[in-house]
């Protein structure tokens, strides 16, 4: 009796195990950001999800796609610039699939394809740009690198939302260049800085001379508030003005006869 049961019971495992495959490869499960490509024989049929799919046995055919973000690192690129100095450039992209059938239908792989023509898109750009441009003004280039990979990309059913160049490495001579030149600059900042406080001050001066002009006291004040600073800072010597007149008297008048 048991040697009979254990062929029905071996068959019996095999044809859960069969029923289990086949309802596994009928239904489907797609999350919220998921979208189901759904080929009949070879032939594009629809777009489902999210949600439970169900799909004919061997007929049917379902690609995954992710709507999500996906974030692209563009390794560093060899760039020669407008001016003629090579450096090395990377960056990042940002970008969704916005319709699931063209990006498996219209292209092969479309992670690696945007990553390829991020890639080309970078040098051809960026070689157009001399370096100072590429150092201030990174908020054009990355809006010009984004339309033009949106416009490549736009056929593919994805949408390039961002493009960020993330770093610049430059030579270490041409760093050194531009450290002179920084120095060279603040140099001279510095110096136009002085001269305009030489100039301001030299223009208070002369108000004040035209103040003491007009006032003489002004200027007897101002003596003796300036030994009264000079008297708290405990000094052992004090210098004291005398007024050019007392000396009027030893002085010979040339209109008189020694």
């Amino acid at each position: 009796m048991i040697a009979k049961s254990l062929p029905y019971g071996m068959s019996f495992i095999l044809l859960l195990v069969f029923l289990f495959f086949v309802i596994a490869s009928i239904i489907k499960v797609l999350r919220e950001y998921e979208r189901g490509v759904i080929f009949r024989l070879g032939r594009y049929v629809a777009t489902k999800g999210p949600g439970l799919i169900i799909l004919l046995p061997v007929i049917d055919r379902m690609v995954k796609v992710s709507l999500r973000i996906f974030v692209l690192d563009v390794p560093p690129q060899d760039v020669i610039t407008k001016d003629n100095v090579s450096v090395k450039v990377n960056a990042v992209v940002y970008f969704r699939v916005m319709i699931p059938e063209k990006a498996i239908i219209e292209v092969e792989d479309y992670m690696g394809a945007t990553s390829q023509l991020a890639q080309t898109t970078l040098r051809s750009v960026l070689g157009a740009h001399e370096l100072d441009e590429l150092l201030s003004e990174r908020e054009k280039i990355n809006s010009q690198l984004q339309v033009i990979l949106d416009e490549h990309t736009d056929p593919w059913g994805i949408k390039v939302s961002t493009v960020e160049l993330k770093h610049i490495d430059l030579p270490q001579d041409m760093q050194r260049a531009m450290a002179r030149q920084a120095e060279a600059e603040r140099e001279r900042r510095a110096k136009i800085i002085s001269a305009e406080g030489e100039y301001q001050a030299a223009q208070t001066l002369a108000s004040a001379a035209e103040i003491i002009e007009e006032h003489p006291t002004a200027l007897q004040l101002r003596f003796l508030q300036t030994l009264m600073e000079v008297s708290s800072e405990r000094s052992t010597f004090l210098v004291l003005p005398i007024p050019m007149e007392i000396f009027k008297a030893f002085v010979p008048n040339k209109d008189e006869p020694s």
